[in-house]
């Protein structure tokens, strides 16, 4: 079982910058391929990011292409995404989500993750 938990979320403005973690205290997220979903009021869940578990792999929704940094230290079985130039329309709760496979197959349809965390809102205003 996989426990994850997110952090980094919180009030920035337009042009900014956050970065969010995926942890997972029980120590197995190494063995896992992570994704980064976000979720709008009203909107459906868009996968927008993913790592494989040998990091030989990333993918970026073309929405976040060229501005969001997937990268992840299994020794420290933390995951982050850095998100720079963000715009109102990244507002979001944003997710982290694994699945017992080495590469990021299926990304992004959210059904065929293994687990999830709570989330974390991330709001872009001024």
């Amino acid at each position: 079982q996989l426990h994850l938990v997110e952090s980094g979320g919180g009030l920035v403005q337009p042009g900014g910058s956050l970065r969010l973690s995926c942890a997972d205290p029980g120590g197995t997220l190494k063995y896992y391929s992570i994704g980064w979903f976000r979720q709008a009021p009203g909107k459906e869940r868009e996968g927008i990011s993913c790592i494989s578990s040998n990091k030989n792999m990333t993918y970026y929704a073309d929405s976040v292409k060229g501005r969001f940094t997937i990268s992840r230290d299994n020794a420290k079985i933390t995951v982050y995404l850095q998100m720079n130039s963000l715009k109102t329309e990244d507002t979001a709760v944003y997710y982290c989500a694994a699945r017992g496979t080495i590469d990021c197959s299926g990304f992004p349809a959210y059904g065929v993750m293994d687990y999830w965390g709570k989330g974390t809102l991330v709001t872009v205003s001024s």
